[in-house]
């Protein structure tokens, strides 16, 4: 580890190894997160355009960095999807997000304070540097995939800058 990630990365596991006896196995518990998927149109949500494809990017990110998405008291997992545009971007017209944001509130973590949100790329939680500024004051943390653990807030916003108001999907 370098010291900047409170955890250690599938990096770190895979140099965790000698040439004689091949890869230790990683035995780090899965820490526990909330998955939000965010699609900007009735018809994507209704296709499932864009929805699948989050869901197996942040699958596929918690199996690599050792995360899974909590369950909730029927054992379903903790996955809030919301469609919705991002054109002015509130917490009030952004319901799965806030009731995400207040779930995250109630999971203690070790290493995070609070349980994380994982979102598959920046852009599906806002292009709206603002709105991004104020969720990081909610003292929640925010994990996007396509960045990886090693992103704090600081690097979030230095993200934003070069593209005035975001990245966009193509």
């Amino acid at each position: 580890m370098d010291g900047r990630n409170p955890l250690p990365t599938t990096a770190d596991a895979r140099r965790d190894h000698d040439e004689n006896d091949g890869p230790h196995e990683d035995i780090r518990e899965p820490k526990p997160c909330i998955a939000y998927i965010r699609v900007s149109t009735r018809q994507q949500g209704r296709s499932g355009l864009g929805l699948e494809a989050q869901q197996d990017v942040i699958e596929q990110f918690c199996k690599r960095e050792r995360f899974e998405v909590a369950k909730d008291g029927k054992g379903e997992p903790l996955m809030f999807v919301e469609v919705e545009s991002a054109k002015g971007d509130t917490l009030s017209r952004r319901p799965k997000l806030k009731a995400a944001l207040a779930v995250a509130r109630r999971m203690r973590d070790d290493d995070y304070g609070r349980a994380p949100i994982i979102v598959a790329k920046l852009d599906r939680l806002s292009r709206d540097v603002h709105f991004i500024l104020g969720l990081m004051t909610e003292r929640v943390p925010f994990i996007c995939a396509d960045l990886g653990t090693d992103t704090d807030p600081f690097m979030l916003h230095i993200h934003f800058h070069p593209h005035q108001g975001g990245p966009r999907t193509r």
